[in-house]
């Protein structure tokens, strides 16, 4: 399998929910609002020999030519949109569902982000988010997908084409999924929000923005255990420094 980061850029976020650019190099996280969390948005793009699978879709920004980032990341890597296979998405929340879709301006509409892809999104997480709405999730980055023939929406737990697997862990939003993809002895596991960072894999973190950050904790641990034993490659989508990390 290859494996690319489709960085999106670093950001702080605070209580309103907002994501803000943030230059590592010139800024200053001390002047951001209280308790403001630097992350990094990062999609993943993972090539095996059955698909060109995007896990989550990032915030939904454009260029200054009004190219969507993640079709510009994967552009920038040889991929074009229309060669994406799978989306896999773990949850809704605006800064992982940005991306779904993309809107002509001249005709007022918006499309599929990725036309040749299968979406799989968790039914459960789909139905919640409807009716939750702002301020964690845009309504608008989704709304239909639901209706789509490109769609899969997931119930339970279980297995697509037999080498991705999905888990619903709920933890960091009520219906929030994880996914394993292996092929030739090779494991890659994202775990999404519930195991966003390299670090907090390491300590007993747990978060107050996490719908039950006490079982994401256990989550962590849980993995990270296994995966040590396991010999598992780690996605981390908001880590700034190690996107990727393997036991291998």
């Amino acid at each position: 399998m290859k494996i690319i980061p489709l960085s999106e850029g670093t950001f702080t976020i605070d209580g309103s929910k907002k994501f803000i650019p943030f230059d590592t190099g010139k800024d200053e996280l001390q002047q951001r609002p209280v308790g403001s969390l630097l992350v990094e948005i990062q999609p993943f793009a993972v090539i095996t020999s059955k698909d060109i699978i995007v896990i989550d879709t990032g915030l939904g920004f454009s260029t200054a030519d009004g190219t969507l980032q993640i079709h510009q990341n994967l552009l920038n890597n040889g991929i074009g949109p229309m060669e994406v296979t799978k989306v896999l998405l773990s949850h809704l929340h605006k800064d992982h569902a940005g991306g779904i879709y993309k809107t002509d301006e001249m005709l007022k509409q918006k499309f599929l982000s990725f036309p040749s892809a299968t979406y799989y999104v968790h039914k459960d997480e789909m139905e919640f988010a409807l009716k939750k709405g702002s301020p964690s999730y845009r309504v608008s980055d989704f709304e239909g997908l639901q209706n789509s023939d490109q769609v899969v929406l997931l119930e339970g737990d279980g297995r697509i084409d037999d080498y991705i697997t999905y888990h619903v862990t709920g933890a960091h939003s009520p219906c929030h999924q994880v996914f394993w993809i292996e092929e030739d002895g090779q494991k890659v596991f994202y775990g999404g929000d519930v195991a966003p960072q390299l670090q907090q894999m390491k300590n007993r973190f747990i978060a107050k923005y996490d719908y039950d950050g006490k079982k994401c904790m256990e989550l962590r641990q849980q993995w990270w255990q296994q995966g040590r034993e396991e010999k598992w490659t780690f996605l981390f989508y908001h880590d700034i420094k190690t996107p990727v990390f393997s036991f291998v």
